[in-house]
């Protein structure tokens, strides 16, 4: 296997910062809450040398088939609360729903906005329909049929742009600053943007204690390595400070990309953030971005064991394993099987994250296929 990028911090382990607050209490409020799967993959703890092999099963979240709604809904509770003046604390989105159509007649109602290369914009206009608002979503090429099907199919209205994942950004956030109805959710920072992506980092925490309540039931041991695809970063900064709270025995963490759009890889081998460009297509399309969350990065650099990218082919033959062991993965999701295979090939690799056979691996497998088919 070619190694484009490694990346390890022998430090990792040892930092550690504040709990986030949790989202747990308003995600069970949601109809249809319920914690995903946890499926253990026994084939795949003997293919790979280790003692338990454990994947999170995104594929089906609350109706969507990926993570990203948990984030999505929870940012955008708390930051109509404080657009309306209410109190977050207890909300629910039934609730909120009533007082915003209460207190604000149709031509006065937030429109949410975001850009998107797939999930994250459905899942914000999944949260407008719920809500009873409008909602625009920003794409770019290369987005799947099924994602911009799915996004229209919530009511919201598509503005696709022959632009890049990081432009389709910046013109979100332009046409949202010249407006006084919108209200722009979206998943990564920068200077003067922070508050709602602490807030989607805080929704994707609930998938981490889920993971903890899971292993807690079944009496496993560890995690001892959790394996996360990343695009910008904000689902691996969930998962950071998850782990790298004070409680537990922390796990080894480790970050997967794609070799063509390895924003944070190449990033933490610079210690400090750089952009790469992403024009290149990539099946792996939720992963396709260029530039590191402002806000993720610090925990990123400091908490994060180990970064990995994977190729094209190396993801589709973990898809199709996947599904061969009955186990739905997009190419996102798939990523994360693809990134451990790679890293546990090389025994320096396996002793420097402290893997032995007796270990218990997590593999987040952040979508499913109907979200980002396979191409």
């Amino acid at each position: 296997m070619s190694l484009k990028h490694w990346y390890h911090n022998p430090d990792a382990r040892q930092w550690r910062t504040e709990p986030p607050r949790s989202a747990l209490a308003f995600h069970r409020s949601l109809d249809g809450y319920q914690p995903t799967s946890l499926t253990s993959l026994p084939a795949l703890a003997d293919e790979l040398g280790v003692g338990q092999v454990h994947a999170k099963d995104e594929s089906q979240r609350l109706g969507l088939p990926a993570f990203k709604v948990l984030g999505a809904s929870w940012a955008t509770c708390r930051a109509l609360c404080e657009r309306l003046g209410l109190e977050a604390v207890d909300m629910t989105l039934p609730r909120l729903r009533d007082h915003l159509l209460a207190a604000l007649p149709v031509a006065a109602r937030p429109v949410l906005v975001t850009a998107t290369d797939g999930n994250h914009g459905w899942a914000v206009a999944r949260v407008a329909a719920l809500l009873g608002l409008a909602a625009r979503v920003y794409i770019p090429t290369g987005v799947s049929e099924n994602a911009v099907s799915g996004i229209r199919g919530e009511g919201a209205e598509l503005v696709a742009l022959d632009r890049t994942y990081d432009e389709v950004i910046e013109a979100a956030a332009e046409a949202a600053a010249n407006s006084e109805t919108d209200l722009l959710i979206q998943d990564t920072a920068w200077e003067g943007y922070v508050d709602i992506p602490r807030w989607i980092v805080e929704g994707y925490g609930t998938l981490f204690r889920e993971i903890d309540d899971a292993m807690a039931a079944y009496e496993l041991p560890g995690p001892h390595l959790v394996a996360c695809p990343v695009g910008v970063g904000s689902f691996a900064h969930a998962m950071v400070d998850h782990y790298r709270s004070p409680d537990g025995d922390p796990p080894a963490l480790l970050s997967v990309e794609p070799e063509t759009a390895a924003c944070i890889a190449e990033s933490l081998v610079a210690a400090h953030p750089v952009s790469v460009d992403t024009s290149y297509p990539s099946i792996m399309t939720g992963l396709n971005c260029g530039t590191p969350s402002g806000l993720g990065w610090p925990s990123l650099l400091a908490g994060l064991d180990a970064a990995v990218s994977v190729t094209e082919d190396e993801c589709r033959q973990a898809v199709r394993d996947l599904t061969a062991l009955g186990q739905v993965a997009g190419p996102c999701g798939a990523a994360t099987l693809a990134g451990v295979r790679k890293v546990l090939a090389d025994s320096s690799r396996r002793e420097q994250l402290g893997i032995t056979r007796s270990s218990v691996l997590v593999l987040l497998i952040t979508e499913g296929l109907a979200a980002n088919p396979l191409r």
